[in-house]
């Protein structure tokens, strides 16, 4: 379901949302499974060619859920910045909208894993010897992101007109 977005002029552009997921490292998944009780869970990400690399363990709620129902958002906040003195928060986020799964096949997985290691570390020669140690122990999961939008405070769309 795609709604239009209240307040449009505050509306960042897609490229600039995909700017946001990249230069965040972290953002909260939301999931539901069946019983239709959502479920948010932090995070880390890496950004790859219209898709979110994640990694997780090898059993527990997140991917029971993802098992029943691939349907997920990831939410990124780039900024929040409280100003009290006029009741309001400079706030810059993005929301992606797609469908999840789990990385089945080795190859795939081994290439999903190197792109997050080096997200973490770009040091080849570490995450070389990061993968022989845990490789097997690790879930890796792709979103592919089928839409994506942001939003700012309306007054960081001003100070950028300025600037």
């Amino acid at each position: 379901m795609e709604t239009k977005m209240r307040r449009f002029k505050q509306q960042l552009s897609e490229d600039m949302c995909m700017v946001i997921l990249q230069r965040n490292t972290s953002g909260v998944l939301a999931l539901c499974g069946k019983d239709m009780m959502p479920y948010a869970v932090p995070l880390s990400h890496a950004v790859d060619e219209g898709r979110l690399i994640f990694h997780c363990a090898k059993e527990g709620h997140k991917l029971d859920l993802i098992l029943e129902n691939g349907n997920a958002s990831f939410c990124v906040i780039d900024q929040d910045e409280v100003h009290p003195e006029r009741f309001t928060t400079y706030f810059r986020s993005v929301i992606v909208f797609g469908r999840i799964r789990i990385i089945d096949d080795e190859n795939e997985k081994l290439e999903a894993t190197k792109i997050i290691g080096r997200r973490c570390n770009p040091d080849v020669e570490a995450l070389e010897a990061e993968l022989a140690k845990g490789f097997s122990r690790v879930v890796m999961l792709e979103m592919a992101i089928d839409r994506i939008t942001g939003k700012q405070a309306i007054e960081l769309l001003k100070k950028e007109e300025y600037e």
